[in-house]
């Protein structure tokens, strides 16, 4: 370097008009992609334990990466879990508790004056787009994720829509794009991610991915449904159906769906490397809620609910305990495992603190961000806390090891309890209450704190 350059250098730095690249280094705010498969049960990845097919994609985030081992889903169907991620309020104060559709299209909107994840997020200077399933306000209105701080949104806007994988009409942000009704909707939303990443990988972005795999009907392009064919031969004779063309055995399309998951997670990864933005994207991966019975799918073939009893729709853990990975090369340790009980809505806070963004007050999340990067004390939850108003109405409770579920309380909020010692009883098939009275009431306690009224949801026992 020349005198005369150097001198020159040295002054603009003096005058704060040139940042060292380490001071640049430091305050780079990363990348953000969170990944959110629909009615995926945590034992329907290789990594958590799938036998009969493999994620080798998915199993290397965890490989490279952090496991989770008692992350649970905002709630056990598809709405509420996405409000919960987005406000990081559970389902006791989250506006949106369950799926309840508005006609034609769409369904009860996120009020507008709903602080969201996207909009604290573009406070931190990120450019925001969400690719797949909405399903929080019908489009144009309060709740459209155009207004609830999402730059871009390409998918389903209304998630009724999302029950065929070959739809007649998508949203590309606010305009309605119509379609031929034989093109794989899965491969238009994560182009349009791709692409999104591509766009601004220059900038900081939040990209959420919340794609429809393996939701409802089991569609999926025929070259990942051959090999499985032979391998499954003995469901040929079954016919899958939900919304769309009838499947052929939906069990080998079940694996040829999550085979195309997987295959486009690697595609993200792949991404990265290729843009060099490998070492500042954060990658998170997890599913709304547990495995799901539909569309000819067979849950129990898979194992897909792992070791844990229930479904889709029900509050013990085969409903509600989800798998979260998360990859971030040289700041999360690769093949680290994490036991903190945590759910969804510990996400908005995380994501603050890693954008350096001001968390709201009264969040019922915490941030993980301690335990992702072995620095500080990790903050613990006293308990998490479901309310479900299907089925008669269900609340729960996972506080330390012990897990309340309260099932069919229709008119009647003190209707029995089960208590199980979680850590002992993985399926919550030996009810103790009667052994533990007081960790009951210490429960029953907990359903009256966690909820505030709603006037959209409401326990038929709820009087105004």
């Amino acid at each position: 370097m020349t005198k005369p350059l150097a001198t020159l250098l040295f002054a603009l730095l003096a005058l704060g008009m040139i940042v060292p690249l380490s001071a640049q280094a430091e305050t780079k705010k990363p990348n953000i992609i969170y990944i959110m498969a629909d009615d995926l049960g945590i034992g329907d990845l290789s990594c958590y334990g799938q036998q009969k097919f493999e994620t080798p994609n998915i199993d290397r985030m965890a490989a490279e990466g952090m496991l989770f081992t008692q992350h649970y889903s905002g709630s056990t169907v598809c709405a509420p879990t996405r409000s919960v991620l987005m406000t990081g309020l559970h389902t006791g104060h989250t506006p949106v508790r369950g799926n309840s559709e508005v006609k034609p299209v769409g369904q009860q909107p996120i009020p507008d004056e709903t602080v969201t994840m996207p909009e604290l997020l573009k406070k931190a200077g990120y450019v925001t787009g969400a690719f797949g399933k909405w399903g929080l306000g019908y489009p144009g209105s309060e709740g459209d994720p155009i207004n609830q701080g999402f730059d871009v949104f390409y998918g389903y806007n209304c998630q009724r829509n999302a029950h065929t994988y070959y739809p007649t009409w998508l949203y590309d942000n606010e305009k309605k794009i119509e379609l031929d009704g034989k093109t794989y909707s899965h491969d238009l939303i994560m182009d349009h991610a791709l692409q999104f990443i591509r766009d601004n990988k220059d900038k900081p972005f939040y990209c959420y991915l919340p794609i429809t795999i393996p939701h409802a009907a089991m569609h999926v392009p025929e070259e990942y449904v051959a090999p499985f064919r032979s391998k499954f031969p003995e469901f040929e004779d079954k016919v899958g159906k939900y919304a769309g063309p009838a499947v052929k055995n939906p069990i080998a399309a079940f694996a040829g769906m999550c085979t195309k998951m997987d295959e486009d997670v690697g595609r993200v990864l792949h991404l990265l490397k290729e843009l060099n933005l490998d070492d500042n994207t954060i990658v998170m991966f997890t599913s709304d809620n547990g495995a799901h019975q539909e569309g000819g799918h067979n849950p129990g073939f898979f194992d897909s609910n792992g070791p844990y009893r229930g479904y889709k729709r029900d509050l013990t853990d085969g409903g509600i305990r989800a798998p979260f990975i998360v990859r971030w090369p040289g700041h999360v340790k690769a093949g680290s495992t994490s036991d903190l009980i945590s759910a969804h809505w510990d996400v908005l806070p995380t994501l603050c603190q890693l954008a350096g963004v001001e968390v709201p007050q009264n969040v019922d999340g915490i941030s993980m961000v301690p335990t992702l990067t072995g620095e500080g004390k990790q903050p613990k939850h006293d308990y998490l806390y479901w309310e479900f108003f299907e089925r008669g109405g269900k609340r729960a409770v996972r506080m330390n090891q012990w897990k309340g579920v309260q099932n069919d309380m229709t008119g009647n909020p003190d209707a029995h309890i089960a208590l199980y010692n979680i850590e002992e009883d993985v399926d919550e098939s030996d009810d103790v209450s009667e052994k533990h009275p007081e960790v009951v009431a210490k429960i029953r306690q907990i359903f009256d704190e966690a909820h505030t009224e709603n006037d959209r949801f409401k326990f038929k026992f709820e009087r105004k």
